[in-house]
């Protein structure tokens, strides 16, 4: 049986600030940031992981936080050359690291240069906004010059790079948003990031919920970006993800595709297939203990695993369907049995009710989201979740 291709994400939880709208497990720091305690045990928690991937290389490494462009750059190449030491990288990995403009102003951009030396190949800007009313609303600690600069940094170290942006914004109206992308667009990015702006349970912001545009208006941001960026050459191959030609985040295409990945670091999730009695696959989830220093007493307990289980088979389907009818190109259908280790037959009612109700297209060995399932897909989703 053939193993899906495996991937690494690795977790630096703390930020300068807390964002009122993020979710993620970041931390505000409030003193000297424990660098070198956290790279080993980075270290140790991948080592005591190894067994679960079987000598497998790894396809790509996202570092995300969090601000991982908090890390000096001697301490990223301390890890990944630690990483490389314990576990094969494809020839063409993709290694990327997220990084926030308020952490490189002024000269301090050269630390772009030390990430790339260090062997990061691909570098993920967190922009949100150029406009300050929006910025600030967000609780950004960069201004739209910062954001500006960051990015000219990026391009002189980065022949890859992706800029994130949101939309439907406090106060934003379509022109805003659309000036926005247009800033970006300047840039030529290789790769934007385009989301609309929710308000997820334990954040500030549901809270005291800010005023965001409505429904209609942001539907018509939506549109409009689309329009504007597949005008610009831009390829939209997954719902908030646009890419020049050739140029996809192939480490969220695994996650998207289902492929496996290794999460390690303070809250990490990872998803690993392992080969049954049976002769199919058995899905296991790890998670990473949470809080940062419960995390690094832990690991150094020889701990590092806050919880492990198997995904039931029945929740398989909308497990694989959650990730893969994201891509707008839709899946060839052989790969629902590669990576779930089911016949397609055991989702073969729900595929027929989601094609009638014309959410979804079965054509020429492919499945995929009709512009109405792309749209809906809360709604496509759902037909799923009845196989659970």
């Amino acid at each position: 049986m053939t193993l899906p291709p495996l991937s690494l994400y690795v977790h630096f939880p703390w930020c300068v600030k807390k964002c009122p709208y993020c979710d993620f497990n970041s931390h505000a720091v409030t003193g000297a940031i424990p660098e070198d305690d956290y790279v080993a045990a980075l270290i140790a928690d991948l080592e005591s992981a190894l067994p679960f991937v079987g000598g497998r290389p790894l396809q790509s490494v996202f570092i995300g936080g969090g601000t991982p462009s908090l890390l000096s750059g001697s301490a990223l190449a301390r890890l990944l050359d630690a990483l490389r030491a314990r576990i094969d990288f494809a020839t063409d990995a993709e290694v990327v690291l997220e990084a926030n403009p308020g952490t490189v102003r002024g000269d301090d951009a050269s630390r772009f240069g030390a990430y790339r030396a260090a062997g990061v190949n691909r570098l993920s800007l967190g922009i949100q906004s150029f406009a300050p009313k929006q910025l600030a609303a967000l609780g950004r600690i960069h201004s739209g010059d910062d954001a500006r600069r960051a990015i000219e940094a990026a391009a002189r170290h980065f022949d890859n790079f992706n800029l994130d942006l949101m939309y439907a914004l406090p106060g934003q109206d379509v022109a805003g948003a659309l000036g926005d992308i247009d800033t970006a667009l300047a840039f030529a990015p290789p790769h934007l990031s385009c989301y609309q702006l929710t308000l997820e349970p334990h954040t500030a912001f549901a809270a005291a919920p800010p005023r965001l545009p409505d429904e209609d208006v942001a539907a018509t941001m939506q549109e409009e970006i689309e329009a504007r960026l597949a005008a610009a050459g831009y390829v939209h191959y997954e719902t908030s993800a646009f890419a020049q030609p050739g140029r996809q985040c192939r480490h969220n295409l695994n996650y998207w595709q289902f492929g496996d990945y290794l999460g390690i670091g303070a809250g990490a999730h990872g998803k690993l297939s392992l080969p049954n009695a049976g002769g199919g696959l058995t899905i296991m989830r790890q998670v990473r203990w949470r809080q940062p220093a419960r995390y690094l007493a832990e690991v150094a307990a020889g701990r590092p695993l806050a919880e492990e289980f198997s995904v039931p088979e029945g929740e398989l389907p909308f497990e694989f369907m959650l990730n893969a009818l994201r891509l707008n190109q839709g899946f060839p259908e052989s790969l629902f049995a590669e990576r779930c280790g089911l016949p397609l037959a055991a989702i073969e009612p729900a595929l027929a009710r989601a094609c009638a109700a014309g959410l979804l297209l079965r054509e020429g060995g492919r499945i995929a989201p009709t512009p109405r399932g792309q749209r809906f897909l809360n709604r496509l989703l759902e037909e799923f979740m009845a196989t659970a």
